[in-house]
């Protein structure tokens, strides 16, 4: 069986690693011009296809039959080609927008709602909120009636969807909408996945309002298809197992510790275990800055350091499944945590202050570690997601890290 994705501008796509992990049918990615798109539809030699933006709703007339779902919210993503040639349309979308609303264990019936943007996904995610029961269901776009220039009027909300593009790879760190803005709210979702906590996200994780990103919600959506394509029946259980595995070669694992905790070489020996990239924030400072760490901190100070700092963790941040080293100082800013908790987990390594070297680093040796230390722990804290003990064999700290992000 031959089944695929059509777009147009298609790039990189989670969607034939996910197709894999469902079943064994030949899943490509058919970018097509919107020239092409209609040869295609009529003579492509493929029998089932996803759809994405911007055909969801150009691929409707070229179907013998719509599901009545689909029909009903406007859009078609799933295409499967009936045993006389024709095609059959459908929505999985909405099984998948539910699934990521029901993820969060928030019931929404009864509430407002706010959805972002006004495109195929934002008809999808109006459509199951009303289904879930929501009391009311505002869409929220740029020329519209209601616009995010008079956000104020929907202060109210408790429930926020975003299905806008606004904060997606590469343009990360944007965001709609300023969650402060609505003291009620109850659950956020976005449908981005890439990356996989967005700033609208982590401003939820700060709030501590329950929250659920894109992945699942792709995940969920291709398992329906998968049903659609084959005619079997996939348990939902499977729609956490693939996103645990996705979500694990997707995030980054970020080493942060004192200087001359280890983090190089822990970074080192993790990316020839897992047989990923490994990159050091540090080599990257001092490649764009053209001198050494040393130099730069004679010569322009530790603030300049630290502002160079914070532009590399932004470009690296952005990286997936990546291990990521870095310097000692990255905690003393609370704007690098977003940078590399977008896509990461972040490790802490703690190593004896009797055992961490200073030659080479010049806040180790214009200060007392001891006095570093009481001032960093508390950061490093507040950074880490995963603590690990260093004063044994790199072995057994690599063993240990295994371990934990399982």
């Amino acid at each position: 069986m031959k089944c695929g994705l059509i777009g147009e501008k298609l790039g990189h796509s989670y969607s034939p690693a996910i197709h894999a992990l469902l079943d064994d049918y030949e899943y490509k990615l058919f970018e097509k011009t919107p020239e092409e798109l209609p040869d295609f539809l009529i003579n492509g030699g493929f029998d089932g296809a996803n759809v994405t933006i911007p055909y969801k709703k150009t691929v409707m007339p070229y179907c013998a039959e719509i599901a009545p779902a689909a029909k009903a919210i406007g859009s078609v993503n799933t295409l499967v080609r009936r045993a006389d040639g024709s095609l059959y349309g459908d929505n999985t979308d909405a099984f998948g927008f539910e699934t990521l609303v029901r993820s969060t264990g928030i019931d929404v019936s009864g509430k407002k709602a706010l959805v972002f943007g006004s495109g195929g996904a934002s008809v999808t995610a109006v459509a199951v909120l009303k289904m879930l029961g929501a009391r009311e269901v505002i869409t929220i776009s740029r020329s519209g009636e209601n616009n995010y220039d008079n956000l104020h009027l929907h202060a109210d909300a408790e429930i926020i969807a975003n299905t806008t593009p606004v904060g997606m790879y590469p343009k990360n760190g944007a965001q709609a909408a300023d969650l402060r803005c609505f003291p009620n709210c109850k659950a956020v979702f976005d449908v981005v996945y890439n990356p996989r906590r967005t700033a609208l996200l982590l401003q939820a994780e700060e709030l501590g309002i329950p929250n659920a990103g894109g992945l699942k919600m792709l995940v969920a959506q291709a398992k329906r298809a998968c049903e659609l394509f084959t005619g079997r029946t996939i348990p939902d259980s499977e729609i956490d197992r693939i996103e645990k595995i996705l979500s694990s070669d997707m995030q980054n694992l970020v080493i942060i510790g004192m200087p001359g905790s280890g983090k190089t070489l822990i970074a080192d020996l993790l990316g020839e275990k897992l047989g990923r990239p490994v990159v050091s924030s540090d080599d990257m400072i001092v490649e764009r800055a053209g001198k050494s760490i040393p130099e730069i901190f004679a010569q322009e100070g530790e603030e300049a350091f630290r502002a160079l700092e914070t532009q590399v963790l932004a470009d690296l941040g952005k990286q997936s499944g990546t291990i990521i080293s870095t310097g000692g100082g990255v905690v003393t800013r609370p704007e690098n945590y977003p940078l590399l908790h977008q896509n990461g987990i972040i490790i802490r390594l703690e190593r004896s202050i009797d055992l961490l070297p200073t030659d080479g680093r010049p806040l180790s040796q214009a200060n007392r570690l001891s006095d570093m230390l009481a001032i960093r722990d508390p950061m490093y804290r507040r950074f880490a997601d995963i603590t690990v003990d260093n004063n044994g064999s790199a072995d057994a700290t690599i063993q240990m890290i295994l371990e934990a992000i399982k």
